[in-house]
């Protein structure tokens, strides 16, 4: 299941046994917190956790007998355990019966970051739920906070709200907190705004720079000049500017002319697949040679201020002319 879908199914009760699984901390943490409230009580009595390294063949056992504990004072156990990826042998030895019959008063939450090969598929075994906590979507963000701002009894376009997953780059732990000031400054009530919703959160300068590529590609000089002055009041001076606009290009135009997929280009330049995946529909509007042609002006005037040849502010002016009238 997806993780916007664990909150109804906890709340059915068919499930005692959880996996979450991704490399989303915000969602592999919020689904252990809302497991947890669901289930436990007196957590100084009544709560356990392992580490899955230290789980192998007969030391699994430690965890089963845990699971097999009453509880105190409480209708559950919860058991945690993290990083667990028991082997087929191992699962079939030491878990497979015992989840068949899994004792009616433990909750278990298997917390893992990451997927291997050569182990048992949990998410595939019986018993077991489910829950998807990797990298979401545009889309499953920004229903997500469209439904956190209905529950708090703010009304927001889908538009509105899929602007604020653009903002954060679609980054679950910013859209959290930027979701959540937005709470607090409609005091639980009202319709959201987009002019709002701009004041409000914080743009990513990544996202701020892909913005300014947008006002190249659209020959907007004057909405240009109001991003890079933003950007300059935050902190950036003219070689910062100069430099992330080099590496956003640079990085477009292997994008644009590889074969690799999202996750693969993700991994080998370091960005977000939701980047990647963004990056790829800019290049298209910008043409790969026009994106070229921009990023080795940008390098040959940022390797003339480092040769001492020309100051900062000059090589900024010299490229924002070079953009736009060259």
């Amino acid at each position: 299941m997806k993780f916007t879908e664990l909150k109804n199914y906890i709340s059915s009760g068919e499930g005692r046994i959880y996996l979450l699984q991704g490399e989303d901390a915000y969602f592999l943490t919020k689904g252990e917190q809302m497991i947890k409230k669901a289930y436990l009580q007196m957590p100084e009595l009544n709560f356990a956790s392992f580490e899955g390294e230290t789980l192998k063949g007969g030391a699994i056992t430690r965890l089963t007998d845990a699971l097999s504990a009453f509880p105190f004072m409480s209708e559950y156990r919860v058991v945690r355990v993290t990083e667990f990826y028991p082997s087929d042998s191992d699962y079939e030895k030491y878990l497979k019966s015992f989840f068949a019959d899994f004792p009616a008063s433990a909750v278990l939450i298997i917390v893992n970051s990451q997927t291997k090969k050569g182990v048992a598929d949990l998410k595939r075994k019986s018993g077991i739920a489910y829950v998807d906590c990797g990298k979401a979507d545009e889309e499953e963000v920004t229903r997500w906070i469209y439904l956190t701002l209905k529950r708090s009894g703010i009304a927001a376009s889908a538009e509105v709200c899929m602007n604020i997953v653009r903002y954060c780059l679609c980054n679950m732990s910013r859209v959290s907190i930027e979701t959540q000031k937005i709470i607090e400054y409609k005091g639980g009530g009202g319709t959201l705004t987009q002019t709002e919703a701009d004041e409000l959160v914080f743009k990513d300068a990544d996202y701020r720079i892909y913005e300014m590529t947008n006002a190249v590609s659209a020959g907007n000089y004057s909405a240009f000049y109001e991003i890079a002055d933003e950007l300059t009041t935050r902190g950036m001076d003219a070689m910062s500017v100069l430099n992330s606009l080099f590496s956003y290009l640079r990085n477009l135009a292997i994008i644009a002319e590889s074969s690799s997929s999202d996750a693969e280009l993700s991994k080998l330049l370091g960005m977000k697949e939701y980047g990647v995946k963004r990056s790829r529909e800019q290049a298209r509007r910008l043409g790969v040679s026009r994106t070229k042609q921009l990023a080795s002006a940008i390098y040959s005037v940022i390797a003339s201020v480092k040769c001492g040849e020309i100051a900062q502010d000059s090589a900024y002016r010299l490229i924002c002319s070079q953009i736009f009238f060259g």
